[in-house]
């Protein structure tokens, strides 16, 4: 019976080793591609506010982590950068200081962007930095993406009105866009 009983936990210890070693990551090379050919998509998995009064309110709701992350997975929220446009789709948690009463799309980060200058430069330890300076968007000054070799990346957007707001996520290859007939 003992012999049962070490087996299956040798058995289980090497599906739970399994499981940790198959993660999904993207290969350095294939992330070096995507950044070098100005045609990717940074996909948001957790939004982090950094506005107090926000953290305040999602640490009082019930059942609240101490955390001050939001999930945003199963939502379609990105930024979409192409050599001739830069497509943006994200939630803002946070203070606005010059809010649209009319319209409340506007309250969050959703636009599009034909005049936009983008410079790269490598980090440290491999990972690759992203600055998109957006010159046709009053609110929006910079967008700062930082990505490592594994494909994951980090956002963060600093404004005019409203406090920064960073995104945690990963890039992709773009999808191909049907043309409109």
């Amino acid at each position: 019976m003992k012999k049962y009983i070490s087996i299956i936990c040798i058995f289980g210890f090497l599906m739970i080793f399994q499981n940790c070693s198959s993660q999904t990551a993207t290969d350095s090379q294939s992330v070096t591609a995507l950044i070098n050919s100005d045609d990717f998509s940074f996909r948001a998995e957790r939004a982090t506010p950094t506005n107090y009064d926000v953290i305040n309110i999602m640490s009082s709701m019930p059942n609240a982590t101490a955390t001050r992350i939001l999930d945003l997975s199963g939502s379609n929220y990105s930024i979409d950068l192409r050599k001739d446009k830069l497509e943006v789709t994200l939630p803002y948690f946070g203070r606005v200081f010059n809010p649209t009463y009319g319209n409340t799309t506007q309250n969050s980060y959703r636009f599009t962007s034909k005049d936009f200058t983008v410079t790269k430069s490598q980090g440290k330890r491999g990972k690759s930095l992203i600055k998109i300076k957006v010159n046709d968007q009053s609110s929006v000054d910079e967008i700062n993406i930082e990505v490592f070799k594994n494909g994951k990346a980090f956002t963060s957007i600093r404004s005019n009105d409203r406090q920064p707001i960073s995104y945690d996520g990963y890039i992709t290859k773009n999808e191909v866009q049907k043309e409109k007939l």
